[in-house]
């Protein structure tokens, strides 16, 4: 029992070793970043439709803040590929969905600060946000089915798995399924409300009752955004754990 404690806190050492000046990693914070996102679509659209004392400026600041890190970072990863040496595939599987999430985040921040008072003064808020957002649903359906394909990916080529070095999850190293079907299950539901999401705003209302698509976007998006949120803050300790069990 000792060894097993041992082994889930610690990592196994298997003699892996990074070079870790040649690979820079901060898909913590865009995990902790984009289920935040997730959690705020959610909650901005429940606003919307119920919320009679509407504050577009809290919600404008909320989307910029997790705009600015989910593009920056995003954009980065995109552009430089810090994981090429060991993970090159993670560049694609976290830095370009979270770049596409954070420019549309700064979008929604840019629209609720300058048109806030027209989203209150609306007779329908919710119809009339939603009118706005509309044409973005054309690139929201695309990442939609760009998350499909990375889940489908990350079944087919087994990735997401932890090394045996990385503390908690890398006690199931040696079933590499388990956190392929877990990952990509989570980019799957995401991809899922995505994909659904223009066909939400067809029925988006604070004056009519929600249709079911709405709802299950909603759904969709406050669980998996919970998810990740708390995969991405216990990173945090596994990721420092795997940075410590592999330095030269």
């Amino acid at each position: 029992m000792g060894s097993f404690i041992e082994d889930f806190f610690k990592g196994r050492d298997t003699g892996l070793v990074i070079d870790w000046t040649q690979m820079p990693t901060y898909n913590t914070i865009m995990a902790v970043a984009a289920g935040a996102g997730l959690i705020f679509m959610y909650m901005l659209g429940r606003a919307l439709v119920r919320d009679r004392d509407f504050k577009a400026e809290g919600w404008a600041l909320t989307a910029g803040v997790l705009g600015l890190i989910l593009t920056t970072t995003g954009l980065h990863m995109t552009l430089e590929w810090p994981f090429a040496m060991y993970f090159p595939f993670d560049n694609i599987v976290f830095g370009e969905p979270s770049l596409a999430f954070g420019v549309l985040l700064l979008a929604a921040s840019l629209y609720l600060w300058k048109r806030g008072d027209q989203i209150i003064g609306a007779d329908d808020r919710a119809a009339e946000a939603a009118a706005v957002a509309r044409p973005t649903g054309i690139f929201v359906l695309g990442m939609g089915l760009a998350l499909f394909g990375i889940a489908l990916a990350g079944l087919v080529f087994q990735l997401f798995a932890a090394p045996a070095e990385e503390p908690i999850s890398g006690i199931v190293a040696d079933y590499p399924m388990i956190e392929a079907i877990f990952m990509s299950l989570l980019f799957a539901f995401v991809g899922l409300g995505a994909a659904l999401f223009p066909v939400a705003l067809r029925g988006f209302s604070s004056t009519r009752p929600l249709s079911g698509v709405a709802k299950l976007v909603g759904v969709t998006w406050l669980v998996t955004g919970i998810i990740f949120l708390l995969f991405g803050a216990m990173n945090f300790f596994t990721h420092i754990g795997l940075i410590v069990n592999t330095m030269q």
